[in-house]
């Protein structure tokens, strides 16, 4: 089970689902997508909400959080029964229940227009993120990496989702250059050293090459004990080849 600091940003695209999570206090979440983010991250004690376009001045950011109080797993037609759409009815949903939704201190701001999907991530990061790639929360190496491009100044973006030949890849870091695209990952050693995993991690950086993208990869070793002498010179010098950073 997930501790009582796990929290999920949740994405929130249409009104009827905020005055739901505001007014009725519960929010809702197909089961198969749940399953995927494994025991690590379900289920969350805490449940914030990023904005979509859809709500004005408050739209890509994440101002609101509410507590988990239960989770009951229902079918759509319990959750909607006034829909006619025999389709989906026999869906099946985690209904949160929340408590009534608090704002933070400071709204957590997307800054460059991207597609954000649900953000598995702590309290601590919650409570202490200024924008969106603040709240990843992947993997050590991966915070290691934003850190110094924070410090850097250097703006980039954290677990893209970019779709390709009709297959969704997400990239660990995207970084925009006047010339071109540059994509870095960050490899752990348990997770790259599976043969499957290398064979899908060279199709996807063809796919990736293909469409123009330029690619770095780092392992473990390289980030712990490289990470100022060997890393980020590197990105600097592709950064600069493709005519510096796109701000």
């Amino acid at each position: 089970m997930a501790d009582e600091n796990s929290v999920l940003v949740a994405v929130i695209n249409n009104v009827r689902d905020f005055s739901l999570a505001r007014e009725a206090h519960w929010y809702r979440i197909p089961v198969e997508k749940a399953v995927k983010w494994g025991r690590h991250h379900w289920p969350p004690r805490w449940l914030a909400f990023y904005q979509t376009q859809v709500f004005g001045e408050e739209a890509r950011s994440v101002k609101y959080y509410a507590h988990v109080h239960e989770i009951h797993e229902v079918k759509r037609e319990d959750l909607f029964p006034d829909e006619v759409d025999g389709k989906k009815l026999d869906n099946l949903y985690y209904q949160l229940i929340l408590s009534p939704l608090q704002m933070l201190p400071h709204p957590i701001v997307s800054l460059r227009p991207r597609r954000i999907t649900f953000i598995p991530t702590t309290w601590q990061k919650l409570w202490s993120a200024l924008e969106i790639n603040d709240l990843w929360d992947e993997s050590p190496l991966e915070d290691d990496l934003w850190a110094e491009l924070k410090r850097r100044q250097m703006r980039a973006e954290r677990q893209e989702f970019i779709k390709l030949k009709r297959q969704h890849y997400a990239l660990d870091f995207t970084l925009y250059c006047a010339d071109g695209k540059l994509n870095v990952e960050t490899d752990g050693d348990h997770w790259h050293s599976n043969p499957k995993r290398i064979a899908e991690d060279n199709k996807r950086d063809n796919a990736l090459q293909t469409q123009g993208w330029r690619l770095l990869r780092f392992n473990t070793i390289q980030i712990r004990e490289q990470l100022n002498d060997y890393c980020l010179p590197t990105i600097m010098e592709v950064i600069n080849d493709l005519g510096g950073l796109d701000e």
